[in-house]
């Protein structure tokens, strides 16, 4: 089948087009509205559908461009990392301790799970794990990393098996975790305490109006973060050289809060009111992007057990989200959005994660709190667990390979 690779520009262009499609969608239907569910996954998702159909009539496979979709997500990540601020970390508490403690949890018991599920089809217990927490804590860029770690092992077949339980993650993650949490502030008649719902939970925590920025303020703004997104990179390479698995948008975050503290203790006032617009439109663009580039037709030949182990993994990620981490954290209103944020980077990423809390607290009101303890606990923590939890694992895969 040939190949036609569509240009950065175009990629762009159809990503904004798709962005714009889940607005319209979201906007002009009710029920997808009641649903919680982003914009750009409802753009992205609807997107990736017709791709594939004209995949399949015309005969082309069509890849879209990845280059600039990294570069998003690196922009987003060192946005959420200028906000995370030590005093901010402090002030976590016992609920951070919570959700920390209640991740390592999910993190075990979704490897068990994958492997359990690897076991029962015959197959390698290293696939299981790639259907596990690597895939749908760590997201296709970790799930990419140890299935080249898997190849190398001699394993056939492991960057599809990855690939696929990556790409089902992502979709039904965005999918599911908007209504589940909307469920649970429905069922407990929880609001927020604050303004009414209208813009951005991060919106709220500001209660000034900001001045238009100049354009010296916003030269200064981009070299800021092109200064964190460089330094992440050098962090990453760094980690590499030691053997450690992390993905670049983490040492992005890391390098954004070393800069934002790093001003702090020298009293650099940060310019958080535009780089938190430059984060959220880099994450909505990078959502749209991914999830149209979804492919769709290369889950098809391992569906039965990838579908087994999806539905698994969601109804474990959601009873550990409202059975646990809900009622641990007070059964509040920030804690139905907080269970949100974690049941969207349990089964699909931060990302998702990010915007589901956006658009609840866009319905029902804003939980600066919540998106401050998912920031820190999601961007910070999950993905140093993950990497410590995968590498524990494969040390023990002895014992669960027959």
């Amino acid at each position: 089948m040939p190949t036609y690779s569509v240009p950065e520009l175009m990629t762009l262009i159809i990503g904004l087009l798709a962005l714009v499609l889940g607005e319209f969608v979201c906007t002009r239907t009710s029920s997808v509205r009641k649903l919680s569910i982003p914009a750009p996954v409802v753009g992205g998702i609807l997107t990736s559908l017709v791709v594939s159909i004209v995949e399949v009539v015309a005969g082309i496979k069509i890849d879209f461009a990845t280059q600039l979709r990294d570069v998003l997500i690196l922009l987003f990540f060192v946005s959420l990392g200028f906000t995370a601020k030590l005093g901010a970390l402090r002030s976590g508490g016992r609920p951070l301790f919570y959700i920390c403690v209640v991740t390592v949890l999910l993190l075990a018991m979704q490897n068990l799970v994958g492997i359990g599920v690897a076991l029962a089809w015959g197959a390698h217990p290293y696939y299981g794990l790639l259907a596990g927490s690597i895939s749908f804590v760590g997201g296709p860029g970790t799930a990419l990393a140890w299935a080249k770690e898997a190849s190398a092992m001699g394993l056939q077949g492991a960057e599809l098996v990855a690939v696929s339980a990556a790409t089902f993650a992502v979709s039904i993650g965005a999918v599911v975790s908007g209504p589940i949490v909307t469920w649970i502030v429905d069922r407990h008649k929880l609001r927020s305490d604050m303004d009414s719902p209208n813009g951005s939970a991060t919106q709220h925590v500001k209660k000034n109006v900001q001045p238009a920025a100049s354009s010296s303020s916003l030269i200064a703004t981009f070299l800021i973060i092109a200064l964190a997104v460089w330094l992440g990179n050098q962090l990453n390479s760094y980690a590499q050289l030691m053997n450690l698995l992390l993905p670049g948008f983490l040492c992005s975050l890391l390098a954004g809060m070393l800069i934002t503290n790093l001003a702090d203790v020298r009293r650099i006032s940060m310019p958080l009111d535009i780089t938190d617009r430059v984060g959220d439109l880099a994450l909505q663009v990078f959502l749209a992007i991914s999830l149209m580039s979804l492919k769709l037709s290369a889950i098809g030949t391992i569906i039965v057990p990838l579908a087994i182990v999806v539905l698994l993994q969601v109804v474990l990620s959601a009873g550990i989200a409202y059975l646990v981490l809900f009622r641990a954290l007070g059964r509040d209103y920030d804690a139905a959005v907080a269970t949100g944020g974690f049941l969207g980077f349990a089964v699909s990423s931060m990302p998702v994660a990010m915007a589901t809390m956006e658009q609840i607290a866009k319905r029902y009101g804003a939980a600066p709190r919540a998106i401050l303890l998912i920031t820190l606990a999601g961007s910070f923590f999950v993905d140093l667990a993950n990497a410590i939890i995968v590498k524990g694992f494969v040390a023990l895969l002895p014992w669960f390979t027959p």
